[in-house]
């Protein structure tokens, strides 16, 4: 019993998804069975990817033991990039190249900033927040300008078969799993959690602390950038303002889902947890017929309570730990 005990203790993911299914028995049944309805949830699914990506790449970055608030601005940063850039008679593919080239770039001067001069990272990406939001709106004219109708949007909007899945949702679940991969299956994903949790000793065990930091913040504003892409394909105008608030949520998932401050530990499942729980709870409440002003406080309370649960579920898996060397 102590043995299933310890592993549900050490995946603080796990607590964040018997939440998620309370809260989806709870919130069906306040909807009168609307929440699992096929439309409701071909809804959510179309959405889902979009923070989910940004929540990934953050919660990578924080196992890494930084954090970046310029993934909101990002995310409209790059379709505003591209779109400019088509408009400009590049082709799609080399379009959305260049765009994310843009959003690596963006990723490394937040790190290379960060890690050159010992500024927290929280500072460096909050001035960044800023920087990107307003190229975005100086890009644009003030005006968002116009996707060529030519474009593949198929391959990312249109939805799988009969299925509540759009593509974006196969894109986000092949990128999710190549992110997993990584962190669990190579060696660059064993120096991210070595960089997070013990830097000073993966330092002196050889591993290239500052080169894995910068991979993470360039991954990071990537992934941002590609859900923005998504974002923007689906909805047909690259507006300036879209991502607005979305890295305080994007941080609020990848805590929920069991990632720590502290860096170390954290899991992509984790992040998909709580960005699940974030879109159930913004669902359900309008669903349910409750006041939408009470999700953010939903999301603030929800957010303190994963941080206190975790850290209790940490200080009990080492006594168990204690307990069962004696």
């Amino acid at each position: 019993m102590k043995r299933f005990l310890k592993i549900y203790l050490d995946k603080p993911e796990l607590a964040g998804l018997a939440l998620l299914i309370v809260l989806v028995l709870v919130f069906q049944a306040k909807s009168n069975g609307i929440l699992l309805s096929f439309e409701n949830i071909r809804g959510v699914m179309g959405l889902l990817p979009e923070m989910a990506l940004v929540a990934i790449g953050v919660t990578l970055l924080m196992i890494c033991g930084e954090f970046d608030l310029s993934v909101g601005s990002v995310f409209a940063l790059m379709p505003m990039s591209m779109s400019v850039i088509l408009n400009s008679g590049v082709p799609f593919t080399a379009a959305v190249l260049l765009g994310l080239m843009i959003c690596g770039a963006v990723g490394f001067i937040n790190g290379y900033v960060t890690l050159q001069f010992s500024i927290p990272s929280f500072i460096t990406t909050l001035g960044m927040l800023f920087i990107a939001r307003s190229l975005t709106i100086v890009i644009s004219g003030g005006f968002p300008p116009l996707l060529p109708p030519d474009l593949p949007t198929w391959l990312f909007t249109d939805y799988i078969g009969g299925s509540p899945f759009r593509m974006s949702f196969l894109w986000f679940v092949v990128i999710a799993a190549l992110v997993a991969a990584l962190l669990s299956l190579t060696n660059f994903g064993n120096w991210i959690r070595a960089t997070g949790g013990f830097n000073e000793a993966a330092a002196s065990m050889g591993i290239p602390v500052k080169r894995v930091k910068i991979a993470c913040f360039m991954l990071c504003s990537v992934l941002a950038g590609f859900a923005g892409l998504l974002q923007v394909l689906r909805l047909g105008s690259p507006l300036p303002s879209i991502g607005e608030g979305l890295e305080l949520q994007a941080v609020a998932a990848a805590v929920i889902g069991g990632t720590a401050l502290a860096g170390g530990i954290g899991t992509v499942f984790g992040a998909i947890v709580g960005t699940l729980l974030i879109r159930t709870i913004d669902n359900g409440l309008v669903l349910s017929r409750v006041d939408a002003n009470w999700f953010k406080f939903a999301i603030g309370v929800l957010t303190m309570f994963a941080v206190i649960a975790n850290a209790w579920m940490g200080k009990m898996s080492r006594k168990i730990k204690v307990e069962a060397h004696k």
